[in-house]
């Protein structure tokens, strides 16, 4: 079930939800013994990141001045290089891939539009559809035949003429499911037929779980397509605060009028290390130690659901470094998740807080 807006003291509402389950890691990420409510793998070092193909006083010369505020030309065009089709032009960085989702919805949304947003999903969108726009409008991805998929029918009875945007993630936040072609045609048929944007988040693209194979992106399927990304998940490089947005040239100067707003630029430091991490071999070297980390860990995981078996569910996911179970208690997944922190110092992310019901997410990517 999907909250209403947060209630204040005095009886006020909040102009904008709680983001729930950023709320609940960064209260109590830092206070337990095992924090599985992480969604990413094991951070890089710079000095991993580097290899010995670079010299860390070339690095350590960079001045701490200001960099361009939509990040070097550098960094841009190698960035627009994992994207077919896309020029240096197409994309502005910024802080993460939650400041790109924030620019791109407030530079999109305005009173009376509505955000069609899927679900279950990383919930940022959700909440900034209901504080830019008019409303969100969810179309879920569903359990069929033992596997995720997109309702195709939900999808196309929530967008209207009023539906100024589209949200997908893919590979998908909490479910690990990745779009199939069929899938990836039908968000695009429906956008489309709507005079829509798309917006694909897809910060986890290049941690295939099963696959050597880069998973493909909605960039160049419309000409109304934005991607939003970054280097936290995927990448393995949280730390460094980086995202992008991948956008027609048309769109950047309003992204620019709202980045201005928020961050300005992105890090100096940061920048400079972009520029190494998607130069393409070290790009694919990174993938490479990704999708090692997930195959390492993933078997650990699907051992522990086995030995419950007849009380853990899951799917296999298809990508990223988190899985969905479900289980069969008489409990709800908000107090379950709490009673295992309280009991046995372990943070996971209930499945009330995806808008679904008796699940929760769990990370294993971590050493």
């Amino acid at each position: 079930m999907l909250p209403s807006r947060l209630e204040l003291p005095g009886g006020a509402v909040a102009r904008i939800d709680m983001f729930r389950m950023e709320r609940l890691q960064s209260r109590y990420w830092h206070q337990v013994e095992y924090d599985l409510s992480e969604s990413g793998v094991t951070p890089l070092s710079i000095e991993e990141l580097l290899g010995e193909g670079q010299d860390p006083r070339d690095l350590l010369r960079t001045g701490l001045g200001y960099p361009l505020s939509e990040g070097s030309e550098r960094s841009r065009e190698l960035i627009a290089q994992w994207y077919a089709g896309a020029a240096t032009e197409n994309v502005t960085m910024v802080n993460g891939g939650s400041e790109a989702n924030l620019i791109t919805l407030w530079t999109l949304l305005e009173e009376g539009d509505r955000l069609a947003f899927m679900v279950p999903n990383y919930m940022q969108g959700w909440g900034l559809g209901r504080h830019f726009g008019e409303a969100t409008d969810v179309f879920r991805l569903k359990l069929r035949d033992g596997q995720w998929a997109l309702d195709v029918n939900e999808l196309d009875r929530v967008v209207t003429k009023k539906t100024r945007v589209v949200m997908v993630c893919n590979p998908d936040n909490p479910t690990g499911h990745i779009f199939t072609d069929d899938e990836m045609d039908a968000v695009v048929d429906v956008a489309r037929r709507a005079n829509a944007w798309l917006v694909a988040d897809e910060v986890y693209r290049g941690a295939e779980v099963d696959s050597d194979v880069t998973s493909p992106t909605f960039w160049g399927r419309y000409d109304k397509v934005i991607v939003t990304a970054g280097l936290s998940k995927a990448f393995a490089m949280p730390g460094l605060r980086v995202g992008w947005v991948v956008a027609p040239e048309k769109l950047m100067k309003k992204l620019w009028i709202h980045h201005d707003y928020t961050t300005l630029t992105p890090g100096m430091v940061s920048d400079r290390l972009t520029a190494i991490a998607m130069e393409p071999a070290r790009r694919e070297w990174v993938l490479r130690r990704t999708r090692g980390i997930l195959r390492s860990n993933l078997p650990r995981l699907e051992e522990w659901i086995r030995g419950h078996e007849g009380i853990l569910t899951y799917v296999r996911p298809q990508a990223g470094a988190i899985a969905y179970v479900t289980y069969r208690l008489p409990i709800t997944s908000s107090k379950l998740i709490d009673l295992i922190r309280e009991e046995q110092s372990v943070l996971l992310v209930p499945g009330d807080m995806f808008g679904l019901g008796k699940g929760f997410r769990i990370g294993f990517g971590q050493d």
